[in-house]
C-alpha cells in the first residue's frame, strides 16, 4: 500500500488483513503508519511492515521499492486536491499538484513494474475528474487524466506478462481529502464502499473501473456534452 494512511487505503488494507495477508505500508505519517499496522495485526494480518516516505521526493523511491519486494497486490492511493484558483495564480502550486498527482506515481509505477510477477495486480486511484477538463478543477483533473493514460500504456506493456493494471476512478468520497466540501447527497460514497470495489478489482479485473459503479453512466454523459453547451455550465 503506497499512501497507506489514506482513508481508502486503510479500508483496503483491513480487507486483506482479514485474509491473513502480509502487508507493506508506505506513507508520509510514520506514527499513523504504526497505529494502522497495529490495527491490521489485530485484524488478522500475518505480518505488517511500514516505510516512511515523502512521495514528492521521487529520488528516494529506489530503497522503498526494494523494501517492498515483489508484491502480489499493489495499491497506490496517495494524492492531493489542490485549490484550483490558487493554482491558477501560482506556478509553484501547479507544479506541486502535478508532481504529487502524476509525476510521483508514474515514477513509482515504472520502478515497480520490473519487480512484478505473472499473476500480480496493481490498482492506482485516479479520479473521474480526469475524464474531462472542467474549470473548477482542471489542474487536478489534468494530473489524474494524464495518470490514466500512463496506466493505459503500462497495462499494454505488462499484459503479455500476465500482470493486471487497474485504473480506479472514484467519484465523491467522504475522506479527509474532501473536508470543506458539502458532502450531502446520493453521489457521496464512504471509503469502505470504495475499498470493497478496489479489493474485488484487484482479485478479478483489469482496466479502468468507476466506483461506485453509477459514475460510469454519469461520466458517459458528461464526456459527451458538446463544448458549446458544456462551456455555459459552472462545472
Amino acid at each position: 500500500m503506497f499512501g497507506a494512511t489514506s482513508a481508502i487505503a486503510e479500508q483496503v488494507a483491513r480487507l486483506y488483513a482479514a485474509k491473513g495477508a502480509r502487508i507493506f505500508l508506505a506513507g508520509r505519517q510514520r506514527e499513523r503508519l504504526d497505529t494502522i499496522a497495529q490495527d491490521l495485526q489485530v485484524r488478522g494480518a500475518s505480518a505488517v511492515s511500514t516505510y516512511g516516505v515523502d512521495f514528492d521526493d521521487v529520488a528516494a523511491f529506489g530503497p522503498m521499492v526494494e523494501a517492498c519486494g515483489s508484491p502480489d497486490r499493489t495499491l497506490i492511493a496517495y494524492g492531493t486536491l489542490p485549490d484550483q484558483q490558487g493554482a491558477e495564480g501560482s506556478a509553484d502550486l501547479t507544479a506541486k499538484a502535478l508532481l504529487t498527482n502524476f509525476t510521483s506515481p508514474a515514477v513509482l509505477l515504472n520502478l515497480l513494474a520490473d519487480r512484478l510477477h505473472s499473476g500480480a495486480a496493481v490498482a492506482v486511484i485516479t479520479s473521474v475528474a480526469g475524464e474531462r477538463g472542467r474549470q473548477s478543477n482542471y489542474v487536478y483533473g489534468a494530473a489524474k487524466g494524464g495518470l490514466s493514460r500512463f496506466l493505459e500504456g503500462l497495462r499494454h506493456r505488462l499484459a503479455p506478462k500476465g500482470i493486471r493494471v487497474i485504473d480506479v476512478r472514484p467519484g465523491f468520497v467522504d475522506t479527509p481529502m474532501t473536508d470543506g466540501m458539502d458532502k450531502k447527497g446520493p453521489l457521496w460514497a464512504k471509503p469502505e464502499r470504495v475499498a470493497r470495489d478496489i479489493e474485488k478489482a484487484l482479485e478479478r479485473r483489469d482496466g479502468p473501473i468507476h466506483t461506485p459503479w453509477f459514475w460510469w453512466g454519469i461520466m458517459a454523459i458528461i464526456t459527451r456534452v458538446p463544448a458549446r453547451i458544456f462551456h455555459k455550465t459552472k462545472l
